[in-house]
């Protein structure tokens, strides 16, 4: 897509600080909602074709994922990790079931979940999905600030900033965790897991955008995505800048 920001790690800018439990929730601390801590609780190349066909709930849309990205610990080459835990990427280095959300080439936000051991740094990134639920209004993020036409329905979240435009999903929804399913007056999101796919409608390979060792096909295939589904975003190879 050529109108698709770059969703590298690496593209990032200074984020805002996690946002806190929200406002008169009563809660000191909320911890993430167990199902989905217990989901997200493995490495992430376990985790993220299980995610494929769940359903993520934000703001008034529903998403069923159709593509996604698994990001390791700090031996990724391809991952934020690699640098350690910094002010902008301690999200990911919480415990399961935490929302990590960063911009992308400083216009547009892209969302990670958190998974794996906490400190360990691991997250899946959510690269595409279908509107199930709330398509006026994703439509309405989607064209905000232009034209509302041209926008096919397979494209209101096709692609991570998409993805993330279309859920309401901001810089300040990271730090947060994934609401329990008996909070729905918080503002948060809410994953609804689905029975694991067939493998055989599983397909797999390269990282979109992510260069270097991190974007090696055969050393981490680790883009996943439901073959045949016209909501997955298409491939793109990293574009190596060189300065003249």
């Amino acid at each position: 897509m050529s109108d698709a920001p770059d969703p590298r790690p690496s593209a990032l800018a200074p984020a805002r600080m996690p946002r806190p439990i929200q406002p008169g929730s009563g809660d000191a601390v909320l911890a993430p909602d167990p199902a989905a801590a217990a989901l997200l609780a493995a490495d992430p190349v376990s985790v993220a074709p299980r995610l494929l066909g769940a359903l993520l709930h934000g703001r008034g849309v529903t998403v069923r994922l159709t593509e996604v990205e698994a990001y390791g610990g700090s031996d990724d080459p391809g991952s934020h990790a690699v640098r350690g835990a910094t002010p902008r990427t301690r999200p990911m280095f919480a415990a399961p079931g935490h929302v990590y959300a960063y911009f992308s080439y400083g216009m547009h936000t892209c969302v990670n979940l958190v998974c794996g051991p906490e400190g360990v740094g691991a997250a899946v990134l959510l690269r595409a999905g279908e509107v199930v639920s709330g398509a006026d209004l994703a439509h309405a993020r989607r064209a905000a600030g232009r034209s509302s036409r041209g926008i096919p329905f397979r494209d209101l979240a096709r692609g991570p900033a998409r993805l993330a435009q279309a859920l309401g999903v901001t810089l300040a929804d990271s730090g947060s965790v994934l609401a329990p399913p008996d909070r729905p007056e918080l503002d948060l999101l809410r994953l609804e897991p689905g029975e694991p796919l067939l493998p055989e409608l599983i397909a797999a390979g390269p990282r979109v955008g992510v260069a270097g060792a991190g974007g090696d096909g055969e050393a981490h295939p680790w883009r996943f995505w439901i073959a045949g589904d016209p909501t997955v975003s298409g491939y793109r190879a990293a574009v190596v800048r060189r300065r003249p």
